[in-house]
């Protein structure tokens, strides 16, 4: 991710087969990623609700009366022009949390703030796990305990200027309760639409926000290299501020979480055009395949999260 920050903030994997339900991209460069492919025909949706992902077995939202199960699919590219990937994703089925994260900071640093930040959201979602917090909450102890320590290790010369943005998921009950810092997104997804649910922490978002652009101008406009400011992120000061977010789920509702290196090329319309055309197993990789033939300008990353029928 090669995103610039503004001055308010300097102040203030795919799994294979058979294995445990916590999965990381590190996991997954173990064995060759699989390829990508064309979208399908006339295929069953990726939100039919009916497919299981068979990188994992699905589980059950509420143990205590499971009226539905969560399937999850992942996958990252490091896309067409960079020499290396500095988005990191990890989730982990038995806590129902999932995690995606975008780095930046040049050289190696940009890898160090995402992988470092996903370790550290999903250890720290962990260890709360008997506390008795809400989830927000739980989410919220999380994401700052990334953020200080990525604020930390950023503290050393080589790792100067480095930080992440972060989009997480977790399941409460049947809710999914999401929270985001940056501009990598969360979507939902339902009856072959998407939605954008999160806010971009961009500088573009802010000039929309207080009325200087609108949406449906903002391509339009001259921004001389401010497009890919962001305004938000992990790990570039002591502090930070997460938004948060909830989704009630049933079966046949899903969420999408990616970086930008998706989301800068497909409006809302298009990435549910493509999942329609999609099995569920096939959904991330169409998305990234269609990204990179787009461009793939960036790395690209994406987690699909669906909730199915018990």
């Amino acid at each position: 991710m090669n995103e610039e920050l503004t001055n308010e903030l300097s102040t203030s994997s795919t799994p294979s087969g058979e294995r445990d339900e916590a999965a990381t991209q590190a996991d997954a460069e173990q064995a060759p990623a699989p390829e990508t492919i064309e979208p399908q025909g006339a295929t069953d949706s990726a939100l039919a609700g009916e497919q299981a992902n068979s990188s994992a077995e699905p589980s059950a939202v509420d143990a205590g009366a499971p009226s539905m199960r969560i399937a999850v699919s992942a996958l990252t590219d490091v896309g067409c022009l960079r020499k290396n990937n500095e988005d990191f994703y990890g989730y982990d089925e038995s806590l129902g949390i999932y995690v995606i994260c975008d780095g930046m900071g040049g050289m190696a640093s940009g890898e160090v703030a995402s992988s470092r930040t996903v370790a550290a959201i999903l250890k720290s979602y962990a260890d709360s796990a008997a506390s008795g917090l809400p989830v927000s909450s739980r989410l919220l102890l999380a994401i700052n305990t990334a953020n200080l320590d990525v604020w930390e290790c950023g503290q050393i010369p080589e790792n100067k200027g480095m930080g992440t943005t972060v989009v997480v998921a977790a399941l409460d009950g049947e809710k999914l309760i999401l929270g985001n810092v940056g501009d990598s997104r969360a979507y939902i997804l339902q009856d072959d639409k998407c939605a954008q649910l999160t806010v971009d922490h961009s500088y573009v978002n802010e000039l929309i926000r207080n009325g200087t652009l609108t949406i449906e101008n903002a391509h339009l406009a001259d921004l001389k290299g401010m497009e890919s400011v962001i305004t938000r992120a992990v790990g570039v000061g002591a502090e930070v501020q997460p938004d948060f977010y909830s989704v009630d789920l049933k079966p046949g509702i899903g969420v999408l979480l990616a970086t930008d290196g998706l989301t800068r090329y497909f409006a809302e319309d298009k990435i549910a055009a493509i999942l329609a055309a999609s099995t569920f197993d096939t959904a991330c990789a169409n998305l990234i395949q269609m990204a990179k033939k787009e461009g793939g300008q960036d790395n690209v990353t994406c987690i699909l999260v669906l909730a199915a029928p018990a």
